[in-house]
């Protein structure tokens, strides 16, 4: 498996025409949630909610801001929570952002690839 990267922005709930500029993220399907920096997302009006503790790749324990966005990479969006990274944090695009954005991470060549929603196994049974 490789390493990519692409653009993500993340936009305002209460007003959908506050963005981020692009940002560029690492596609990480080992980190749950998506990390953007502190200061576009306070600058987008994106509400800090509360705070989270995390162990990060070297093992440290860290703990983050974390609030509310509509996450948008590659044409694919999705409502979801994401962390407020400080300055010496990796930026990352989230598995958790990744399922909501129903898509698989094709890592040779470095897209993702859009897939049908799955709607569980019980769905249109009724008694």
């Amino acid at each position: 498996m490789s390493a990519y990267y692409v653009e993500m922005v993340a936009i305002n709930l209460r007003d959908e025409r506050i963005t981020t500029p692009p940002v560029k993220v690492l596609v990480d399907t080992g980190s749950e949630l998506s990390w953007l920096p502190k200061p576009l997302l306070l600058d987008a009006g994106i509400a800090v909610r509360g705070k989270k503790r995390f162990t990060v790749a070297n093992g440290d324990v860290v703990e983050r801001d974390y609030g509310y966005a509509i996450l948008s990479a590659e044409g694919f969006s999705t409502a979801d929570e994401v962390i407020f990274a400080e300055d010496s944090d990796l930026l990352l695009l989230g598995v958790r952002t990744l399922e909501g954005f129903c898509v698989l991470v094709d890592n040779v060549d470095h897209r993702l690839i859009a897939r049908q929603s799955l709607a569980g196994s019980f769905v249109g049974i009724r008694d």
